[in-house]
């Protein structure tokens, strides 16, 4: 036994410091391994045949050459693969993804759909005996186009309702002073975190483990589990490392498949995608066509609001992208509708993006917020303050903080909004027409039930352990500031642990949740561990270990809209004679909660701010036609925004501590892009005179808008 050497000097708080990431040196000197990098004896490789078809059923696939070919272990195709249920409910709540079930049947819904795997002794040998395997198919006629008045729409409940609505719009509208009533639209586009999706499969001791890139390993253990009807008990996930993941790194076919091949041949396999994979296997964003009708008083008030929006899903699984979602929160309306609807098309299922819903439907509402605002000539942050509503305008629930109006001032402020004329196309730099735009931004800010452990050791260290995956967020860092500040040591005192399915279940890095309902059991388990230990009480051996579960804590919360808020500014120029648009400098002002770690924190929001311009003026996945399938479908031909795109960009924030929080925490991760894209789009037009409807705001749009034709 050896006696508690906790601290006797009063604790320096952590939380709200800025600090390095504890896995930095790691990182940066290769020791950090991703999951394509950890060794296995024995290990082989799998390597996933896609089809060449957008839609119709596998005929043959001529198996015995590929069999014959160096060092091939096996092929797997729907005839030998096995059987997986499907007939369960997922940990989130929705029926699993029959994309992940690969190999069950015969049928294609989309082109990339996996229908073999060959797997061999190395990862070019499998490569190669795929890419030599012959498949025969009965092609059907496949349609991949959305429009907006798409006769097979329907609405379909998400993680909300489809469809809400008060009062009698069109009357309202009727009688309105001023109204807008425009259409925008949003591409495809793709995640492309830097590190592919990879996965190892193996049996050990009767039990399946699984080392993993993903963003949760509770979910995968659990839809595992389900797929092979194993106890979840006798299933481990590791995730240590994350290269990022953006919504993608769920549950995806490649796991499905390296567990399959791990089975039959009783030894590691391993799969890992290639970028070109990516675009058919890991998800999207679904295309939106979205309606917006306001209608006004002379003074801007608004008395009608409508938001539509129509996105895609495959004809295997139900995705929304719930663009419309953002109207329910931001502004209220005598009238108030809204509608989410999706169309099925022979098209790879849809998942979860930065910010999904809002980021495409902020891009809309808040374009259509600076129509009305030139219609009604406003200045249009004061038409959006004019507008700040006091309840939820579809729940009617009390906003548990909406500083929304204090970042809008703020922002204003440091920007040098009161100097804008708000007439378009005055100011001119050279061949550069210049102007400035503004848009808001929410996100929800929610927690879910988490467990943690905290250990006390012998040496007056600490053990954090708790299933939270850092997809390059600092998460891990945060943690660490959390529990130091719980067990009043220094940070240098607590080492923490993620990653492992072994160390209970927790929330998964997403929604802007993943920080703070860990922060939450991390600080309950660090908490009752400090009052445990009495000064100079001996700590055994093997340590003292404390566990939390926060699920009666957030069981408990009062219900309230609970939502990060923010204010976006752009500066742009523009060229109409070649259609070049440069983002010139961003600042966004943030009301997200406490800040845990300044410097990774204002990571995060730029972030999301740079992915703001990538998505007003670059990403776009194109479908062809004929084919079915992404044209371009890698770095080169996806366009991203890069160093020579991101101008003098500023983030901060405004002190907004939740006081429902036990950190204090909301939530960063996804507000940053939301509105971003927007702001730059109405600089666009402030600019230029001419309103861009459609993403992304390429040359040539900016080009037919400089010719004379119709709003972009």
């Amino acid at each position: 036994m050896t006696a508690v050497t906790t601290a006797t000097t009063a604790h320096t708080p952590a939380v709200g410091t800025g600090h390095t990431r504890v896995e930095g040196r790691d990182k940066v000197t290769g020791a950090a391994r991703y999951a394509a990098e950890v060794p296995f004896a024995g290990l082989a490789h799998g390597w996933l045949v896609l089809s060449t078809v957008a839609r119709g059923r596998i005929l043959a696939l001529d198996t015995d050459p590929v069999l014959a070919m160096p060092g091939v272990l096996a092929v797997l195709d729907h005839r030998n693969a096995p059987r997986l249920n499907t007939d369960y409910t997922g940990l989130l709540g929705s029926r699993p993804d029959p994309t992940c079930a690969v190999f069950q049947h015969d049928r294609v819904p989309h082109l990339g759909w996996p229908v073999a795997m060959v797997v061999a002794e190395t990862s070019e040998q499998a490569r190669e005996a795929a890419e030599a395997l012959v498949v025969r198919y009965d092609q059907e006629p496949h349609d991949i186009e959305l429009t907006g008045e798409h006769p097979d729409a329907y609405p379909v409940d998400g993680h909300m309702p489809a469809v809400t609505g008060k009062g009698d719009l069109d009357a309202r509208l009727a009688s309105s002073a001023v109204v807008v009533d425009a259409e925008y639209t949003t591409p495809e586009e793709h995640h492309n975190p830097m590190e592919p999706h990879a996965a190892t499969a193996r049996w050990d001791g009767g039990r399946l483990e699984v080392i993993d890139s993903n963003q949760g390993v509770t979910w995968v253990v659990g839809e595992l589990a389900n797929l092979f009807s194993l106890d979840p008990a006798s299933v481990r996930v590791r995730s240590e490392h994350v290269g990022g993941g953006f919504g993608s790194k769920g549950v995806r076919p490649h796991q499905v498949a390296a567990v399959m091949a791990a089975t039959l041949l009783q030894r590691p396999v391993r799969v890992v995608l290639t970028r070109r994979q990516m675009f058919s296997l890991a998800g999207y964003r679904s295309p939106t066509t979205q309606r917006v009708r306001l209608g006004a008083d002379a003074d801007g008030r608004l008395r009608a609001l409508e938001h539509r929006s129509v996105s895609l899903t495959s004809t295997v699984h139900e995705f929304v992208e719930p663009s419309a979602g953002v109207a329910r929160v931001m502004y209220d309306a005598d009238a108030h509708h809204t509608a989410n609807r999706v169309v099925r098309l022979d098209v790879p299922t849809p998942t979860w993006m930065r910010a999904p819903g809002e980021a495409p439907g902020s891009f809309a509402l808040e374009a259509a917020l600076d129509e009305l605002a030139e219609k009604c000539g406003i200045d249009p942050i004061e038409l959006r303050l004019r507008n700040e509503p006091d309840r939820g305008p579809v729940s009617g629930l009390p906003f548990a903080g909406r500083n929304l109006t204090a970042c809008f001032r703020e922002g204003a402020r440091r920007f040098g909004w009161a100097d804008r004329d708000r007439r378009p196309g005055r100011r001119r730099d050279g061949r550069w027409l210049l102007g400035t735009g503004t848009a808001a931004a929410s996100f929800p800010s929610g927690a879910a039930p988490s467990t943690a452990t905290a250990t006390a050791h012998p040496d007056g260290t600490f053990t954090v352990r708790i299933s939270a995956a850092d997809i390059g967020t600092g998460a891990r860092t945060a943690l660490s500031l959390v529990a130091a500040d719980a067990l009043q040591v220094p940070p240098e005192r607590v080492r923490v642990r993620i990653g492992d399915s072994d160390f209970g279940p927790a929330m998964i890095a997403g929604g802007s949740m993943g920080t703070r309902s860990w922060s939450w059991a991390v600080k309950a388990a660090a908490g009752e561990l400090r009052e445990r230990l009495a000064p100079g009480a001996g700590i055994p051996a093997e340590g003292i270990t404390v566990r939390s579960d926060t699920t009666e804590a957030i069981g408990s919360l009062t219900p309230a809209e609970r939502h990060s808020f923010g204010a976006q500014f752009a500066e742009v120029a523009v060229d109409v004679a070649t259609g070049e648009v440069r983002v010139r400098r961003m600042l966004g002002i943030f009301a997200a909660g406490r800040i845990v770690n300044p410097l990774t924190a204002r990571n995060q929001f730029l972030g999301g701010m740079i992915w703001g311009i990538s998505m007003a003026l670059h990403e776009e996945a194109v479908r062809d036609r004929a084919s079915g399938g992404p044209v371009g479908a890698d770095l080169a031909g996806y366009h991203v925004a890069t160093h020579a795109d991101v101008p003098r960009i500023e983030a901060d924030w405004i002190d907004d501590t939740d006081p429902d929080d036990p950190v204090g925490i909301k939530g960063i991760g996804e507000i940053g892009i939301v509105g971003a894209a927007a702001a730059i789009a109405n600089a666009v037009w402030h600019a230029t005179g001419v309103r861009h409807r459609s993403l992304p705001i390429r040359p040539d749009r900016v080009l037919s808008a400089a010719a004379g034709a119709p709003d972009a």
